[in-house]
């Protein structure tokens, strides 16, 4: 049976219906993961949650070890991710509440550790990424909307920014011109790096707010952990949905 693991992002530092079997610190060859592995079971399905931010939610975007959390969850057997974050809204379906399923991203980050291959690399060792998201599993959380009353939004394109600032109006208006919908921070090289050990991986998202420039109104953390409050209650419901469809 295929291990499935729950990155949480920003919202979702824990899967409250989760009964824990084992909680455990695995340190790897490129340091320790930002939180212990919890594994437990969910809607009768046996799944690893990891905290993508640490306990407490201390790691910031551009400092989170994405190397030692993606190697420690194939050291215990996974090999499929659903990986949750928030994000901002760029186009207009995008409005903060809506729970939306990328099926695309951009990579605009710098600076990260973003390979295993650093140091021994091997021609074999370029990685496909025409698709950056599984679309089984993709399909599957797709899927679980006729089992849920809230609407989800089935595709996306992600800009992956660096952060941890909110970007700029002017940045905004680039990402949209080169086709972005949704902004966040985490998507890279969580993604690759998923890739790169053969790991099934999407991304299940949050709206959390209107992007810079795409409203008038100061973007502010009340504003965004209000939009998440109901957000993720909403990706645990379909969560628990898409479960027994993959595992």
């Amino acid at each position: 049976m295929s291990k499935l693991a729950i990155i949480g992002g920003t919202g979702l530092a824990d899967l409250s219906n989760l009964k824990i079997t084992n909680k455990q610190m695995v340190h790897t060859p490129f340091g320790a993961a930002s939180a212990p592995l919890i594994t437990g079971e969910l809607c009768s399905e046996s799944v690893v949650f990891i905290a993508r931010h640490g306990h407490g939610h201390t790691i910031p975007p551009h400092k989170i070890n994405y190397q030692a959390n993606i190697w420690a969850l194939k050291s215990l057997g996974v090999e499929q991710i659903i990986a949750v974050a928030a994000v901002g809204g760029i186009t207009e379906k995008m409005s903060p509440g809506a729970v939306v399923i990328p099926h695309q991203l951009i990579d605009y980050t710098y600076g990260r550790e973003h390979t295993f291959f650093s140091d021994d690399f091997n021609p074999e060792q370029h990685i496909d990424f025409t698709e950056p998201y599984n679309e089984r599993l993709r399909e599957a959380l797709i899927m679980s909307k006729q089992a849920v009353d809230f609407e989800l939004l089935e595709s996306a394109v992600y800009a992956a920014t660096q952060g941890p600032r909110l970007e700029t109006a002017a940045e905004i208006s680039k990402l949209e011109k080169d086709g972005c919908d949704i902004v966040g921070m985490t998507g890279m090289p969580e993604a690759a790096l998923a890739r790169e050990l053969e790991m099934e991986y999407a991304s299940c998202a949050v709206v959390a707010n209107w992007a810079a420039g795409k409203s008038k109104n100061v973007i502010t953390m009340q504003e965004i952990e209000k939009n998440l409050i109901d957000g993720m209650k909403n990706v645990r419901e379909l969560l628990e949905k898409t479960l027994p469809q993959v595992l």
